[in-house]
Order: structure tokens, then sequence, then C-alpha cells
């Protein structure tokens, strides 16, 4: 018997998209069985109270004997949602319901979609911290800049567990993958590729910083918002686009997106607008184009392969999709492995060498990072950021348990 009982309308039924996200895309499930009474008295009272007090004298014990090693919470304000902006957070849950099917599939990482009925950011960050003792980490989606930015610095700083805006993050780990892997392709050093970022939100300012952390050089790079390009003589800037202005375009160019893109060897598209041939066409040769907005990139493919030796976009009907899934099921199941206290910068640039090097051995110009579903993606990340936090000295651990045989200590 279910415990559902409803009538959909008859168009959304004929749609094979709503008949897949009925109900949901994902349930909770037992990892112990409760076939009888010694089983119940194991897992529930009275057997739980010991566990209880253990945890109680000793805190540490925490994570051993709790989901929460190896559950993370994928919170939204429904601010920001893919494409969609700001549908608050019902209309958000179908999306962080997908992302936890994710971490699921390609980490082991079980998750839990929260989204939260405000978009305030003393909210957030109050409900974040309130929920935090149930979790390992927590992946913040789809909050709109620039509040996520402060978001996610107030909770790394305030927790004790990995804080990660995939938004953010993932999006600038497949990025420098994908670049890495297409200068190698044409010979080209990171540090003496000249770069355009079209857009200046969470995904442009992640980036921007891991680029440059990467070995781009800042006074290369010139980005590019919906008033034209960031730099140091703009009266308009936030705190953050000014901190950009300060580390980025040092020849000190004005202008739009055409004048930005005169000479330039790499564009990176996360804006969503759309950019004209005639600008495209002011590259220099042999140029690499990540046009990355969804559904639509900022510039097509058709044109970008006109002026441009590399290309790639956000989406999986075209060659090279720089999604971010190849990224963050592997950096959290890494940081869950260890018990990191915060993901950092190494960890995210360690990630991003461990996608890169997927697909050293069969590297094209239509094959610069793996297929999201290539199966060796997540472990080798997971390594890779494992390591990082053990070199950064944020691992509580030195090295991954696996899950105990939880069936053999129960009788019956």
């Amino acid at each position: 018997m279910s415990f559902f009982s409803f009538e959909l309308d008859p168009a959304l039924a004929a749609d094979p998209v709503f008949e897949l996200h009925k109900r949901g895309k994902m349930e909770i499930s037992l990892t112990v069985p409760l076939a009888s009474r010694d089983h119940l008295s194991l897992a529930y009272t009275p057997g739980v109270a010991r566990v209880c007090e253990a945890i109680a004298d000793d805190e540490t014990l925490y994570s051993d004997y709790t989901w929460t090693a190896n559950t993370v919470a994928v919170v939204t304000d429904g601010s920001a949602v893919l494409g969609l902006g700001n549908i608050g957070p019902k209309a958000a849950m179908p999306v962080m319901e997908g992302k936890s099917i994710l971490f699921k599939q390609f980490g082991g990482v079980d998750s839990i979609p929260i989204c939260l009925d405000t978009q305030d950011v003393e909210g957030i960050v109050a409900a974040v911290k309130a929920m935090a003792p149930s979790f390992g980490g927590i992946n913040l989606e789809d909050i709109s800049a620039p509040r996520c930015f402060e978001i996610e610095r107030r909770l790394d700083a305030e927790l004790d567990i990995p804080v990660f805006h995939d938004d953010q993050h993932g999006t600038a780990v497949v990025t420098l993958a994908a670049l890495r892997n297409a200068a190698k392709l044409l010979g080209r050093d990171l540090g003496e590729l000249r770069v355009v970022i079209s857009g200046a939100g969470a995904a442009g300012v992640a980036i921007t910083q891991m680029l440059i952390a990467a070995g781009v050089q800042g006074a290369n790079v010139i980005i590019c918002d919906s008033r034209g390009i960031i730099h140091a003589d703009r009266t308009d800037l936030t705190p953050i686009k000014a901190e950009l202005a300060a580390t980025t375009n040092f020849s000190g160019r004005t202008g739009g997106i055409a004048e930005a893109l005169i000479g330039a060897d790499v564009l990176v598209g996360v804006s969503g607008g759309q950019i004209e041939e005639s600008a495209v066409a002011g590259m220099a040769p042999d140029s690499i184009i990540f046009a990355m907005a969804n559904p639509t990139p900022e510039v097509h493919p058709d044109v970008a392969h006109k002026y441009a030796a590399i290309v790639a976009t956000g989406r999986s009907d075209f060659p090279n999709q720089i999604n971010n899934v190849l990224a963050f099921p592997g950096i959290f199941r890494g940081a869950l492995d260890v018990r990191a206290t915060t993901i950092t910068e190494r960890m995210k640039v360690a990630a991003a060498d461990a996608i890169a090097d997927v697909v050293t051995d069969e590297l094209s110009a239509d094959a610069i990072v793996p297929s999201p579903l290539d199966p060796r993606v997540a472990p080798a990340v997971a390594a890779a950021v494992a390591a990082a936090a053990e070199a950064d000295g944020v691992a509580r651990r030195s090295a991954p348990v696996a899950p105990a045989q939880r069936t053999a200590a129960l009788p019956g």
C-alpha cells in the first residue's frame, strides 16, 4: 500500500521527466537488519544508550559510531538555481535531490538536501551552524553572489568540518583541469596565457582565484561583468570585484568584452550572456574557448571552432563537458576519508590535477577532460584530495578505513 495518493496533471504525467521525479529521486535505507527483537535491542533501545554514553564521554567517537563520517548536507536558499534564478526553496528541491544522488553514485557519499526558507546571511549561517553536528561536511549550492562569499567564509571559519560552495569551487576545479590539458595539448604554459573571464559572479571569482593560484599570471587576466572590464579605476565595484581589480588586468584595459578579447588566448564564459562572433574573432590564433553557460553557451561551438583550437562547454551533447560532477563527489570523498576540518586551496588544485591526469593517455582536442561517467575520476580525486589534506595538516586521520561489516556482529 502506498503512502502517497495524488492525481498528476495529464500533461505532466505524459512527460518522462515528471514521471522520473515523482515522489523524489532518493530515499533513506537501512545499513543494519531489524528482523528480530535482538536486532532491535542492539540498533535501538537498550543498546543504543551505551553508544550515546560513550560519545558523551568521548566526542571523538562520534564519527565512528554515527552516519556523520560519510554524510554531507546539500544546502541552498533557492536564490540562484541553475539558470532559473531566484525560484525559492521549494522549487530548488529537485536540483538538491539531484545533487545528492550524484554524491552517492559517483563518490559513495550520503547526502541530505536541505532547502532553507530564508535568504538572509545571518539566518543561513545560524541554520547551518545549528544543524552541523548531524553532518561530516556542508555543500553549499545555488546561493547567489555576493552573499555566497560571506556565507562560505563564515561557515568555514566557524565549523570544524569541510564547507564547500560548489558553484564556486567545483566549477573552478574542473575549469583548471580542462585548461591544464588544453595548454598541454597546445604546448603552452599556464603562466604565459592571456585569459579573459566573462562573468564575475560566484564561478567567475573562484575561477580567477584558482587559475592564479595554479600559475596563471594575474597581470594577464581580464574579467568582465555586465558593465564591462573590471579595472581599478571603476567606482561601481563591490568589495569582491575591487579585490579582483587589484590582482588582475595590470595593463588597465577598459571597455567591454570585445576589447577584453583582443589578443586573448583563453575565454572562460560563466556569465550566460551571448558574445558576438566579431568579438571572438579578435582572439589570438589557436585560442581556447570554454563557453560554459547552460543551456545556451556564450559562444556556440560551431562559431567557437572557427577561431579556437580547443572548445569546451557545460553541455553533455558537445565534446569536453566541463561538469562539476567531475569534482565534488571525489573532493568530499577524500575530505571525509581523512576527516578533514576544511578544504584548502592545495586540496582543490590537487583535485584539478587528478581530473586532468585521468585522460593523459587519451588526450585530444575533443577529450581534455574525462566523461562525467568515467569511473576512474572520483577515486583519483579522492586520493589526491586526501593526500593534500594530510600535507596541509587539516586531516584528522591518515588513511581511510573500510566500512565495517555491520551485520557480522549481530545475532540471528
